[in-house]
Order: structure tokens, then sequence, then C-alpha cells
């Protein structure tokens, strides 16, 4: 079936078709165009994501990466980074193989379009013309044949008149014959004319038009053709990805195959263990001594012992348990108020009708803080204060170079890490020399490759390096053996529980004498208890190690009831109906700890105020 056939005079119609069918070519371009479009956001989005969360360097996600679940996360991140190249690669080829190409297509078939359809113009006013010419000779020759045909029935008259001269007639006769000559000259130009536009009109509809509808059928089709082609490279273009983006998927499968949660376990205890021994029982304090005595005990001397037999505490269970008091809570408890509040002012409302105001006791007792003052106020050990402003100091400066401030299990694993990165740089530092060693070799026997004194100076230095690495080397291995000899047996799992470290290995616990002498917070062991010394500590020297400290988060509001001056030191002033931040709740001594703003806070009475708590921070756990 041709075109040029069966539509020979469907000129205009194929004119139309033709250009519909460039119009559907060029809106698939945009498609494709659009497509790789949303190919490369998404594969740039991909990419946005997977570096938002790759672990950062430096930081404590990268600590966390040694776990089997963060390692698959990292793996599953670098799988959608490739993955999100393979869509980057579909864009990318669909915008060479596809896009490109059709364009230029797009614009040899408007081309040849062009010039097919001007060629049949052509030819169409071609034929236009020939017919115009047609009708003109018909014309003239049916207007000659009318003429003569007129001037015959005139010559016939004049002649069958008997009155006409002769010269008439003649006269008539000839006119009749030169209308006849020219009807039959334009029936020849007719017959030319018309045997002309015949064969025109054959070559037209039978050679000219066919041929070039025939060129743009080939054309047509040869589009249509294309645009299947195209479309087999689009789904093709998806295709050679698939295997790849296959095996991405494969690589995240894979990696949550490889979670252990049992190995995952274990890094925690590798990572958190302390090596210390779990605290000991506490023991019992009896208070009901002192009840017992006689008036006449209750002598100066006798009231000093009693105050001392009222601090006496079983040192091995006050060293477990100190080191379990965070620095917050124990400045709170140095700095609270050492006397009973004072009841609140007279008014129509009793004390009692305060929510939260406390009821007074019928014997106040001396608050636990106050002992606990005066008991790191008075004669404490030397050493216990040491490891406890050594502790303060390295929350807030660098750590030590010995990790003196970590856990002996702890300390272990960073020294001997520190010891084999000493040890990798000796040997690259030996390799090198070993290297510039066979340089001078080379340059002794052959000089004019370089000068061996110009590698001296190198090797020197190279030397000196390896020995003072050494020298870094020795040291951190005495203090490797040394932390090696105190810490318990490696295969006794049960007595690694680190209960003494809790969220920052950096805090280090504060303990008495008995405590430091077993295990002090640096790793380390301290002399004996009958070879300790007491000196006099002044309590600014122990609260300067506290400067730096962070404020107490506000866990709710309070409404001052009634004014209060805070006179006494550790007390804050209030006036009445003043709203204010509580940082801490009362803790049984009908004391309340408040802020005003970031630099000043301290104690109200709890009668005074009326206190509203967070939700989320109420019921939250209080020390005293």
């Amino acid at each position: 079936m041709s075109w040029g056939t069966e539509l020979w005079d469907q000129f205009d119609n194929l004119e139309k078709h033709t250009q519909w069918g460039i119009e559907v070519l060029e809106k698939y371009i945009k498609f494709v165009k659009e497509r790789a479009e949303i190919e490369i956001n998404y594969a740039k989005q991909l990419r946005n994501l997977s570096k938002k969360y790759q672990t950062k360097k430096n930081s404590k996600e990268e600590e966390e990466s040694k776990y089997t679940s963060c390692k698959a996360f990292q793996t599953t991140l670098n799988e959608m980074n490739d993955y999100a190249g393979q869509h980057e690669v579909v864009s990318e080829n669909m915008t060479s193989m596809i896009m490109a190409e059709l364009t230029r297509f797009v614009q040899e078939l408007k081309q040849e379009r062009k010039s097919n359809f001007h060629e049949g113009r052509k030819a169409q006013q071609h034929m236009e013309t020939c017919w115009k010419q047609l009708e003109s000779s018909k014309r003239r020759f049916e207007r000659d044949c009318k003429e003569a045909e007129r001037a015959q029935q005139y010559f016939e008259r004049m002649d069958a008149d008997i009155n006409v001269t002769k010269a008439d007639v003649e006269k008539a006769r000839q006119q009749a014959q030169i209308r006849h000559q020219m009807a039959d000259d334009s029936k020849g130009d007719y017959s030319s004319v018309l045997q002309k536009f015949n064969h025109e009109q054959q070559e037209h509809y039978h050679t000219h038009i066919p041929s070039i509808f025939q060129k743009l059928q080939d054309m047509e089709e040869k589009r249509i053709v294309r645009l299947g082609d195209s479309l087999k490279t689009y789904a093709d273009i998806d295709r050679q990805v698939v295997p790849i983006i296959g095996k991405c998927l494969d690589g995240i499968t894979k990696s949550a195959d490889s979670i252990n949660g049992k190995q995952d376990s274990q890094t925690v205890i590798e990572s958190f263990k302390s090596g210390f021994e779990p605290p000991g029982d506490v023991d019992f304090e009896d208070f009901t001594q002192s009840i017992k005595r006689t008036v006449s005990d209750t002598s100066l001397t006798n009231s000093r012992a009693d105050g001392k037999s009222e601090l006496k505490i079983s040192g091995k269970s006050r060293g477990k348990l100190w080191p379990f008091i965070k620095k917050n809570k124990l400045m709170s408890l140095l700095t609270s108020p050492h006397q009973p509040p004072p009841p609140p002012p007279a008014s129509d409302s009793s004390p009692s009708a305060v929510p939260n105001g406390p009821q007074s006791p019928k014997q106040q007792k001396e608050p636990l803080s106050h002992r606990l003052n005066d008991f790191m106020t008075s004669k404490p050990k030397i050493h216990c204060f040491r490891s406890l402003k050594r502790g303060l100091s390295l929350k807030l400066g660098a750590t030590p170079e010995d990790f003196s401030n970590l856990p002996p299990e702890q300390r272990r694993k960073k020294l001997q890490q520190k010891v084999d990165e000493l040890n990798k740089d000796i040997q690259k530092e030996i390799d090198q020399r070993d290297a510039l060693t066979k340089m001078k070799d080379v340059y002794m026997k052959n000089p004019q490759m370089g000068d061996p004194a110009s590698v001296a100076q190198r090797l020197i230095e190279i030397s000196n390096n390896i020995e003072k690495l050494r020298v870094e080397v020795q040291k951190f291995e005495g203090w490797l053996a040394e932390v090696e000899g105190r810490l318990p047996a490696r295969n006794d799992n049960s007595r690694r529980q680190s209960a003494l470290y809790e969220t920052q290995n950096a805090t280090t616990p504060v303990s008495n004498c008995a405590q430091d002498r077993e295990s002090s917070p640096d790793g380390s062991y301290t002399e004996d208890q009958s070879q300790e010394t007491e000196v006099k500590v002044t309590p600014t020297e122990f609260d300067d190690d506290f400067d730096d400290e962070e404020p107490l988060p506000t866990i709710g509001t309070c409404k001052a009831l009634y004014p209060f001056d805070g006179e006494n030191e550790g007390t804050i002033s209030v006036a009445e109906g003043e709203v204010l931040s509580v940082i801490e709740e009362d803790k049984g001594d009908g004391w309340t700890r408040i802020r005003r703003n970031e630099e000043e806070e301290g104690y109200v009475p709890t009668s005074y105020i009326e206190v509203y708590l967070d939700k989320n921070t109420k019921g939250a756990k209080t020390y005293i």
C-alpha cells in the first residue's frame, strides 16, 4: 500500500498527519527529559541523605561504628550512595542516547518534510498553471467558433439577398472564411494545450505526487521505527542498571545478616568495663548509743565524741558509695543551708494550707548535707582529696598522658592501643631508614647518581625519632604492665561490672581513704591507710574545682507565697508573688532550690512557695 496511489488527493491531510507525528516525537523527547531530571534529582537527594547520616570523623558516632548494627547501617548508606550513582547513570544515558539523538532526528524530519511538501506544492502550482492555460485556450476556441458561425450566417443572408451587391457578398464571404480560419487555429491551439495538460496531469498524479508521497511515507515510517527503537533504548537503560542495583540491595541484605547481637553485647562490655569490683555491703550505723548515756556523760568532750561518732561511717562502705554521687548533687549537699527552714509568717492561712508545705517535725534532725559539709571541711586524708581534685580537674581539662582518668580496664585498652600505634610508627621509621640506607649505598657505589652525604642527616633524624619512639613505648608499656598487674583475672567476667562509671568516663568519683586504697579513680593504687597523713583543706580549695560546673536543668516553676530575706549562706531572697524556676525538689529537709536567672540561685523554705513541677520531670529521681 502506497500513499501515492491510495492518497493521491489527500495532500492537505498528509501534511497535517506528518506534522502531528513530529509533535508526538517531540512530546516523547520532553517526557524523557523530565524523567532524566527526576532521576538526577532523586540521585542527588539520595546522596544528600546518605551523606547526612554518614559517620562524622572525630565524633562520638565514629566510636559507635564498632557495633555490627552500626556497621550494617553504614554499609546501607554506602550502598545507597552507589544506588544513587546508578540513577545518575540512567539520567546521563537517557540524555545522551535518547534526548540528544531524537532531537537531531526531529530536526532532520522537519527539514525533510519541509522539502517534500515544498516540492509537492510546486507540482500543484504547475498543474494549476496548465489548467489555466487549457481553460484560456478552450474559451478562445469557443469564442472563435461562435464568431465563425455568425460570419457564415451573415454571408448566407447576403448571398440570398438579391438587393445586395456582389461586392458586399464577396466581402461577407471573405469575412466568413477568416472567421473559419481563426476557429481552426483556435481549435489547433486548444488541442495542443489539452494534450499537454493531459500529459502534465498524468505525470503529476502518477509520477510526481506518488514520488513525493512515497518520500513522506518513508519519512513517517522512519519516525515510527525510530520512536520504537527509542522506547527499547529507554527500557534497556533501566535494565542495564538493574543488576548493579540488585548488588546494592544484596549488599544491604548481607550487611543486615552480619548483625550480631551477642557480638555487640560483648563490644559494650569491652567498651565500658572498668575492672573495679562491685561495692560491698553497707555497715549498720548505730545512733542509739547517745540515747543510753546518762546526764553526767554530756560533757563538752563527750559531745565532741558524739559528733565524731555521728560522722563515723564505715570507710569501706562509704568509699563504695561515693562514686555514685554526681558532682552537681555533691555540690547541692555542700551548699544547702545548715539549719532548718524558718516557719512561714503568720497569715490568715496556716502553713499547712500550702499545697507543698512540709509538716513541721516535732524534733529537727541535723541535715545530712550539714554533716557532710562538716566532714569535708574537717581533716580529710590527703590522698583522698588529691584523687577528688584530680578527677575534677580532668573533668574540666585535658586527658592525662597515662589515661589515669579511666577505669583500669579502659585504661589498659587505651594504653595497649597507644603502644600498638607507637610500634607502627617505629616500623614506618625503620622501613624509611632501611630505604635511605640502601639509597646511600647506591650513591656510594655510583657517585654520579647522588651525594651520599645528602641522606646522612636524614638518617640521623630518623634514628633519633626511633629512639624517642622506643622511649615512649617503654613508658607506655610500663604503665600497661602496672595496670595489668592490678587487674583481676581476665576470664572472670563476674568481677568486671562497671557500676562506678556510667555515662562520662571523665567523671572521677569522690572516695574516702578506704576506697582510694583499694582502687582509686585514676586506675592506680595508693598507699596503705596506716601510712596516711592528715592535712587541713579549706572549703575554698574544694569549691574552686566546681567553678565550671554546668547549671542544673529546670524541673518546674514556683510562686512565692511569702517574702523571704535569704540572709543565710546558700539561700536566696524572694518577694511575695514572684515566679521563679525550680531546679531541685525538697529532699525532706524543708528547703527547695530555685533559680531567678542564669547567675542567681539558692534555697528557700518549701513552705514559702507553691511548686509546679513539669510532667516529664515530676517524680524524677532526686538525691540527698
